[in-house]
């Protein structure tokens, strides 16, 4: 809109406007008023009328006194235990600092934000139970020491396990942060790195939905909760999934964001107002928003405020001068903010300095804190934000308070010590000669406050946060004959990519687990073949189908359900891992065991998704990956951006994450029903599983007998062929045994040489056999050595390895190969578009370079002449003098 177009052409008219407007919100309320805007504002875009876009409201908050409930509960005695709370809170982190052991930890934040966690332990968050499933919450990452301060005078945390925070090798410490993996009975999601919560959380909401839509659970009456900071909202994961929450109408999820203004190392927005520009996101995203900036003393300063100049100057300020206001005192409150205009400053003429800066922001308010809680439950078709005004280490002083060192303060001298005790009205429980010891407070059994917590807790179905470890539901894991389809040869050519779309398909008509099978794909279900799901289970979508799809008239046509099995999350990795995550812990958030299969292009999985795999093994998931498209030189005519030579080596990374890189069909269905045995059967492990799956067709054998031990554990020998001058053995994985196989008939034909072809379904689960064997053998010298299983299966031969992946994932296995000659192709580089042939020619891993190595290795040990080496360079027409592949 110009500047011209600014200019009011029409005072009258434009009053003649507001006063309407006034009179509809004075006369039927603002939900009317809400209604009549909406239905002009939606006339004026049909009109091509230019639309304001972050529309805000005044920086007030949303709702007005006169429609805050009746708080429920006992403001003293709450406030009571809340102090004592935040005092061990503040004392876990100190008593830790005194170690000196460089230990860190936060105290400033969960000072901002412990009005937010005691109302709703008191008055919301239901606990993990059998009537309603219980709430899940996502509590902001850096306020650990205030929930342990917490479950500590619930009774549920002991002296010592505090005293052991950020000290954790020993087995009783306690986390810095929310780790279900370190507290598998406690903690039920990670936070941190930030930015995982929002979106996780969305996804939850989500999946809850899901299973209420497919009948596997009735999850009305269970809400998501994520505590979230505003510095954390500049993430892109907490802000890039918020439509999709309006979108799927969560109307179980609330947000709330604590809006200290601080970030890690200063203002989140110095020179604006976060609490206005997140308003203006999330309304636009369709959320149902709700500030909460001034506390009660505020309201009587408003309701005073006849001219309209207090609004003005809160509208005006800007967040780094908030910020300074609360590191500093009442009179400098008054003079420089109250002071900008006579009208403020008449406002609180009468108030003494003391009493201008206790005035609360709303974040430190319980009763608004309620009124803003309760009316996100009530709100229906759209998911809450409930925007919350603190203060950085509140109640801290100098030490802390509003300052922007607060979020890096790990200790305070005991003046600020003290203060902080009369600070929480806790003088008559703590003495002088008592504080220098750091004590932590406890509530006397039989004492109001202890009768009051305890009554709440248990009207809220118990204990929080709780993590249930294991599912009581007892599955039918089915054996491997189940998939006999793919035990056998395949009477034509096939990727393992089909391979397991057929094993799916035979999970899916299960009749004990079909129903536990979560299908996830990120709008790459035609790449893989899998569009035949579409018709046969369904897409989940919560609105059903509200249109005739365009491809009505065939087979496979795209079907949502509201009781879709399918769930397809777009062009969305980050989103569809999330997916996953939800299904693969609901074992645990639900007592549900699922089986999610989330199959995608390799190349975008553990590189893009990384941080949310390594929270998926922290968060002790439980389900199946698979990186279709795998290989450097597999996926021909796509490029740099889209082959992948290197996700198993990423996979390796996460302790849990078992990884396979399987060559027949057979191997993919031995380890899936594996896995699932393992995962879901009476063990029950904490793992989940990682397949990369190839698009080229080629013959698929049938399963050599005896070969289920060694594709589990990683290796097994797959064939062997004849010669009279050597014996060799070749290894390899993928798409690449191909060229092995074709170079050991070369070997055999041409050269005279005999090898050993071993299909290596795992070199990363061979890697780790062999270290655990090497550390046992190191830590018992006089007992049994053990040897690596790789080890016991190989012989001191010539050994060639090689992989669609880069070097590395076959050189790890050196230490445990017997032989000294062993070498390894792969495809370290950047990959590019070709043919097939040219790729492995490109990055030498065909059978010609397999020929070369092969021969290379049996001339080190004198078992060939070297000139059969430059011959057959000769022969295969390789370059001696080409460049590097990983280099070019």
């Amino acid at each position: 809109m110009s500047e011209v177009n600014k200019i009011d052409v029409d005072a009258l008219e434009t009053q003649e406007w507001l006063q309407a407007l006034e009179s509809v919100v004075r006369e039927e309320g603002v939900e009317r008023a809400q209604f009549l805007l909406e239905q002009v504002l939606e006339q004026a875009r049909l009109d091509g009328v230019d639309m304001p876009t972050g529309i805000t409201t005044n920086y007030v908050n949303t709702i007005p006194v006169e429609q805050e409930p009746a708080y429920p509960g006992d403001v003293n005695i709450e406030r009571r235990i809340r102090s004592i709370i935040r005092w061990n809170a503040i004392m876990i982190v100190l008593r830790a600092s005194k170690k000196d052991l460089d230990l860190g930890g936060h105290m400033a934040s969960y000072q901002s934000s412990a009005a937010f966690y005691e109302v709703c332990f008191n008055h919301f968050f239901k606990a993990p139970n059998d009537v309603d499933g219980g709430d899940l919450v996502y509590y902001q990452g850096h306020i650990s020491p205030g929930i342990y301060a917490r479950a500590f005078v619930e009774g549920r945390l002991s002296a010592s396990q505090l005293d052991n925070f950020r000290q954790e090798v020993g087995g009783e410490g306690l986390p810095s942060y929310p780790h279900p993996k370190l507290m598998p009975e406690f903690w039920q999601f990670p936070t941190v790195s930030m930015g995982l919560g929002p979106i996780s959380s969305i996804y939850q909401a989500r999946f809850l939905k899901y299973l209420d839509g497919r009948g596997l659970k009735d999850t009305k009456n269970q809400r998501v909760y994520a505590f979230l900071g505003d510095g954390e909202m500049d993430e892109p994961e907490s802000r890039g999934a918020i439509s999709f929450a309006a979108r799927e109408k969560l109307d179980n999820l609330c947000y709330l964001v604590n809006c200290n203004l601080q970030r890690l190392d200063g203002p989140v927005m110095g020179n604006g107002k976060i609490i206005q520009e997140l308003e203006g996101l999330f309304k636009g995203a369709g959320w149902n928003v709700i500030k909460l900036v001034w506390g009660s003393g505020w309201d009587i300063l408003l309701a005073k405020d006849k001219t309209g100049k207090l609004l003005q100057l809160m509208n005006e300020t800007v967040d780094g001068d908030y910020q300074t206001y609360k590191a500093k005192n009442g009179a400098y409150v008054r003079e420089h903010f109250f002071g900008r205009y006579p009208e403020t400053a008449a406002l609180v003429a009468d108030m003494t300095d003391d009493e201008i800066f206790a005035l609360k922001r709303g974040g430190h308010e319980p009763s608004k804190l309620f009124a803003a809680f309760k009316k996100a439950e009530e709100t229906k078709g759209r998911p809450t934000v409930i925007l919350a005004k603190t203060v950085k280490g509140y109640g801290m002083g100098e030490a802390a308070e509003g300052k922007n060192i607060a979020h890096q303060v790990k200790k305070m001298d005991m003046s600020h010590v003290a203060h902080l005790r009369s600070r929480l009205g806790l003088d008559d429980l703590i003495s002088e000669e008592q504080l220098t010891e750091l004590p932590y407070l406890t509530l006397e059994e039989g004492s109001p406050e202890h009768t009051y917590l305890h009554a709440r807790r248990e009207e809220l179905k118990g204990y929080t946060p709780k993590r249930i470890a294991r599912f009581s539901e007892k599955l039918t894991v089915p054996e491997v004959e189940a998939f006999n389809p793919l035990l056998e040869e395949q009477k034509r050519d096939i990727s393992t990519t089909m391979g397991f779309v057929r094993a799916l398909n035979i999970l899916l008509k299960d009749k004990g687990i079909g129903k536990n099978i979560v299908p996830i794909i990120a709008d790459e279900a035609r790449t893989f073949g899998m569009e035949g799901l579409f018709r046969q289970i369904g897409i989940y979508n919560p609105h059903g189908q509200n249109y005739t799809p365009q491809d009505r008239d065939i087979v496979s046509y795209y079907k949502e359900a509201t009781s879709g099995q399918v769930l397809q999350e777009g062009i969305n990795e980050l989103g569809a891992m999330s997916s996953w995550v939800a299904a693969a812990t609901s074992y645990s958030t639900n007592d549900l065991p699922m089986i999610p299969f989330y199959i995608y292009y390799s190349m975008f999985g553990f590189q893009r998704v990384g941080d949310m795999a390594w929270m998926a093994g922290d968060q002790q998931a439980r389900g199946f990956l698979l990186g279709a498209t795998a290989g450097r030189t597999t996926l021909n005519g796509e490029g740099l951006q889209h082959e992948d030579g290197h996700s198993h080596i990423l996979a390796s990374t996460v302790p849990n994450c078992i990884s396979y890189d399987p060559t027949y069909a057979y191997e993919v269905a031995v380890i899936i029903q594996d896995g699932i045995r393992r995962m879901y059967g009476d063990d029950q492990e904490n793992i989940y599983y990682y397949l990369t799956l190839m698009n080229e067709n080629y013959h698929q054998p049938a399963m050599p007998e005896g070969a289920e031990e060694g594709i589990r554990k990683g290796i097994y020998k797959l064939e062997s062929y004849a010669g009279k001058k050597a014996n060799v053995q070749l290894l390899s994985s993928g798409t690449i045994m191909t060229e092995v196989r074709k170079a050991a008939k070369v070997l055999s034909e041409d050269y005279g040489v005999a090898s050993d072809v071993f299909s290596v379904t795992s070199f990363n689960e061979l890697t780790r056999d062999g270290q655990d064997v090497e550390r046992f053998n190191m830590l018992n010298p006089e007992g049994e050595q053990k040897t690596a299983y790789i080890t016991s299966v190989l012989s001191d031969l010539v050994t060639v390895a090689a992989t669609d992946y880069m070097k590395n994932y076959a050189e790890q296995a050196r230490s445990f190969i017997p032989s000294n000659n062993y070498k390894v192709l792969g495809t370290d580089g950047y990959g590019r578009s070709d043919s097939r042939e040219n790729l492995r020619r490109h990055f030498e891993v065909n059978a010609d370079y397999v020929v070369v190595a092969t021969l290379s290795e049996l001339a080190k040990r004198g078992e060939v002449e070297k000139s059969v080496v430059i011959e057959a360079l000769k022969k295969f027409n390789i370059d001696t003098n080409k460049l590097n592949p990983l280099y070019a």
